[in-house]
């Protein structure tokens, strides 16, 4: 088994199709085939299947193509970080946002980490927490903005800020950052709720609990964007961190205003895997983002944020 293999490999698994594979791997088709022949043969089993939509993995194919990705991508990291200059900091490093916060840190993050570590090869993955900490979890990121963790056995956790579940609703009713809504009162609407399992779902459903109230629940999402997109059409209500409706209030097409009785909070950790050591590009891009979240809530771009659980929180 050598790297060739390995990227023919990926690369028909990625396209679909020998032929395709083999314009992009710059070698002829036969080639292609016979590597993912020898793979075949070394390892007893077959790879690929062949369908009327191309080349499908097996199983098996679908196993050893998830473990040479991140094999050569190990490799791709290890070229970056071996440097001619002393003291340069570089490398690949993919990064996790959450859906909500990626709005307000994104570019921020990629405009610092380009100025001060322009060696830094930066990647961003953005989606629920739940995702992100599987993707950390299985090495596919190497740190990760994640809520509703406390302490896990392969993840280093390290507070950030915490911030204000809002509700937010159709501009039509009036809804506003100073006149926090209580729950049950919220609760007496048709809600636009994440899916369950979802780590905001869990916040929900909670705090419901604590108001010994049931929710009203007109449809399910996993998708943010969908649930105000919802909530403009007229199906009810929602509740999302305040960050990621501060520009939907700001431009009115959405109001919004705190959640009380009770108050409702999430807890955001920047995550990096327990073991191994951190690349020193990882670290450079760690300590960014911290620089970026801890300037937004400073500088009161992150509505309803207490930077590491104390201070005062930024309404608007």
């Amino acid at each position: 088994m050598d790297l060739r293999q390995l990227k023919a490999l990926v690369t028909v698994a990625e396209v679909g199709s020998v032929t395709r594979a083999a314009e992009l791997l710059h070698l002829v088709q036969p080639a292609v085939t016979r590597q993912i022949r020898t793979l075949e043969q070394e390892l007893g089993v077959a790879l690929f299947e062949r369908t009327r939509h191309g080349m499908r993995p097996t199983a098996a194919g679908t196993t050893l193509v998830e473990r040479a990705r991140r094999a050569l991508g190990e490799l791709d990291r290890a070229r970056a970080e071996i440097q001619p200059t002393p003291g340069a900091v570089t490398g690949i490093v993919t990064a996790g946002l959450l859906d909500s916060a990626s709005d307000l840190l994104a570019e921020p993050l990629v405009s610092a980490v380009a100025r001060d570590h322009p060696g830094v090869q930066l990647r961003l993955l953005t989606a629920y927490s739940g995702h992100l900490q599987q993707w950390l979890d299985d090495g596919d990121l190497d740190l990760s903005l994640l809520y509703g963790l406390e302490s896990s056995p392969s993840l280093n956790a390290a507070p950030l800020v915490r911030e204000r579940l809002w509700v937010a609703a159709p501009p039509s009713d009036a809804l506003r950052g100073d006149e926090p809504v209580p729950f049950a009162e919220a609760a007496t609407r048709p809600l636009v709720m994440p899916a369950a399992g979802h780590a905001l779902r869990t916040l929900i459903d909670g705090a419901a609990a604590r108001a010994g109230v049931r929710v009203a629940e007109s449809v399910q999402t996993n998708s943010m964007r969908a649930q105000k997109q919802l909530v403009r059409g007229g199906h009810g209500w929602t509740i999302l961190p305040a960050v990621g409706i501060a520009a939907d209030v700001a431009d009115g097409t959405l109001s919004a205003a705190p959640l009380s009785e009770p108050d409702v909070w999430r807890s955001i950790v920047l995550g990096t895997p327990r073991t191994g050591r951190m690349p020193a590009a990882a670290e450079a891009v760690a300590k960014e983002l911290t620089r970026q979240v801890h300037s937004a809530v400073n500088q009161g771009r992150w509505p309803s944020a207490l930077l590491g659980g104390t201070g005062t929180a930024q309404e608007t």
